[in-house]
């Protein structure tokens, strides 16, 4: 991870690193929703979970809420600060166990099996370029983790990166090598309205976690079926409410389909130590 160019681009976005779960429009909230769903399916009814790369404690507030406890640990200062004062907003001071600076692929703060689950949301793990780091992530992840804890990581999709392109950017498809760099490698280097980032084909997280003997529950396509149609989801919404209530049934009943998985801007993996 270009940890101090990473850290830079959120210390300037902290403000729009929180509103950008929870934005007005139904596509934004797609990935929280959807995210926070699978979490309820799968942790236990109790217990202290740890919000890695959790920036301004979004996921943290929400889990808090539920009753769990929570540590939160994130990068940047920028979004802690944010955090702190949103925790007091929420009133949820006394589920915050801790508020701790540092990077998910080095966690010496914390011994082994010390969490009850292990959330690594919102792409965090996507701001590691070297592969060997991402997978040392993983590793600590997994380490603090209990036996039988499950594990939570959502990143940024490859595939839907390049529709992305397609869609937004095709005036630079011939004029620049990002799209080229990302196809091949998933690797993008920044300076283009965004920070340093791996972009992840779905084999790639199962992999890691077969490695580890981690057992894979699920893997979830987070916008699933409405990735990259921003405009048509916010507009079914406003406009046709019985056919948005299948459109979200439908959402929920194919974003685990593999195919879906791959396509999806955000997806997210779900295992059991």
């Amino acid at each position: 991870m270009n940890k101090k160019l990473v850290r830079e681009y959120y210390s300037q976005r902290a403000a729009k690193e929180w509103r950008r779960l929870a934005r007005k429009n139904p596509y934004y909230q797609l990935e929280f929703n959807t995210s926070l769903h699978f979490l309820k399916k799968y942790l236990p009814k109790k217990g202290l979970i740890l919000d890695a790369g959790g920036g301004p404690g979004r996921y943290s507030i929400a889990l808090a809420k539920l009753g769990y406890d929570v540590v939160l640990l994130d990068l940047t200062p920028e979004l802690l600060q944010l955090a702190r004062k949103k925790f007091k907003q929420e009133k949820v001071e006394k589920r915050i166990k801790g508020i701790v600076e540092g990077s998910i692929d080095d966690l010496p703060e914390f011994k082994n099996n010390s969490f009850d689950a292990v959330i690594c949301l919102g792409g965090t793990l996507s701001h590691i370029l070297a592969q060997k780091a991402r997978e040392k992530a993983i590793s600590e992840l997994a380490r603090v983790a209990k036996k039988n804890a499950p594990i939570f990581i959502s990143v940024i999709g490859r595939l839907a990166v390049l529709v992305n392109e397609l869609v937004l950017f095709p005036q630079e498809i011939a004029v620049n090598k990002v799209l080229a760099s990302v196809r091949d490698t998933g690797d993008y280097l920044g300076g283009y309205g965004f920070t340093a980032c791996h972009f992840f084909l779905p084999e790639e997280l199962e992999t890691s976690f077969k490695k580890r003997k981690i057992r894979i529950l699920e893997m979830v396509g987070l916008q699933g079926v409405s990735s990259w149609h921003r405009k048509e989801t916010d507009r079914l919404f406003k406009k046709y409410p019985k056919a948005w209530k299948i459109w979200i049934e439908t959402h929920y009943k194919t974003c685990t389909h593999p195919a879906v998985v791959g396509l999806s801007e955000h997806f997210m993996i779900i295992g059991k130590k």
